[in-house]
């Protein structure tokens, strides 16, 4: 087939691009490189069944395919809150431009949306029946919200115009290609840790998160694409750990002897997040297989491998 991706070349979609390549589609990668990074996609650029596009989706495109996977959007805190109304374009007008253009070609059309929709949660674990709690006019909203406005023009493209979509919730995932400067809690607790600096933990720690690997998140996300149901459907991994224990668990497999110290907790960020994946597990057959100390091996090397080429280049 031919599909595009967009925000291909960011953490998530440059992962996917490889396994979309690697399974023979022709794949058009488009990107306006605001957090992804063309070496994410390098190894493809030349090839004949790859097309590099640097364009923001925020301004409509036309393009041929039978398959759209929009990934595009900043997801770490310091990126969207960075330019919160860019981020509210990207959710809004972006989906609706990505969906006009599903619209056009009757091209099946997958949003990637996120576990933010819940909000700062009073039901644990998530499950998609959930409605959230969401503060509308907080510092992470323009994030928050402008995925639940994305959900909502996704089904109301499919309701009214008969657009085949697939709608994912995405939980906390980790991995190779993470940005170090993202403000991700696993990429700042390792790089803090190889650097030799205090780890920063916000609050007492005792907030929780479950963390995904991205090669079980991406196999998931195809089984939706290429599946039978709509969703949304949350992926993630159900395991739940404090930010504490990660913070411990870096630090022993790092450097045991860095220091640990608190912040003030910022604003909405959520206490509890863990997703239930009954849906996952009966609609796609699908749950997450890489463990967290098995991934986290995988992300140190990479992260330790980047700060190694940036000594040498600087």
């Amino acid at each position: 087939m031919r599909i595009l991706v967009t925000g291909g070349a960011g953490f998530i979609g440059s992962h996917l691009i490889d396994r979309l390549m690697e399974a023979g589609h022709e794949v058009l990668c488009l990107d306006n490189f605001y957090t992804g990074r063309k070496a994410n996609v390098l190894k493809w650029v030349g090839h004949p069944s790859f097309e590099l596009i640097r364009h923001d989706i925020i301004e409509p495109i036309r393009l041929e395919v039978d398959q759209i996977y929009h990934l595009a959007c900043p997801a770490s805190p310091v990126h969207y809150q960075s330019n919160p109304v860019k981020t509210l374009k990207t959710n809004v007008l972006g989906t609706m431009n990505m969906l006009g253009l599903a619209k056009r070609l009757k091209a099946r059309f997958l949003l990637a949306s996120t576990s933010e929709v819940y909000g700062d949660p009073d039901v644990h674990p998530q499950s998609e029946e959930y409605w959230g709690n969401v503060n509308c006019t907080g510092i992470r909203s323009c994030y928050d919200e402008g995925k639940r406005t994305a959900e909502t023009l996704a089904f109301d493209y499919h309701r009214q115009n008969g657009v085949d979509i697939r709608v994912v919730r995405i939980f906390n995932t980790y991995g190779e290609r993470m940005l170090e400067n993202d403000g991700r809690v696993v990429s700042n607790f390792i790089v803090q840790s190889l650097r030799g600096i205090p780890l920063t933990v916000y609050g007492d720690g005792s907030q929780t998160r479950s963390f995904c690997y991205v090669s079980d998140l991406v196999e998931g996300i195809i089984r939706l694409m290429n599946g039978d149901y709509i969703g949304p459907v949350n992926l993630g991994n159900p395991s739940e750990y404090t930010i504490l224990q990660l913070a411990k668990t870096i630090q022993h497999m790092v450097n045991p002897g860095a220091e640990i110290i608190f912040k003030p907790l910022p604003q909405d960020d959520p206490r509890r997040r863990q997703p239930d994946i009954t849906r996952a597990r009966q609609y796609l057959n699908w749950a997450p297989k890489v463990e967290l100390d098995e991934g986290l091996t995988k992300a140190i090397a990479y992260f330790r491998d980047e700060l190694k080429q940036k000594q040498k280049t600087s």
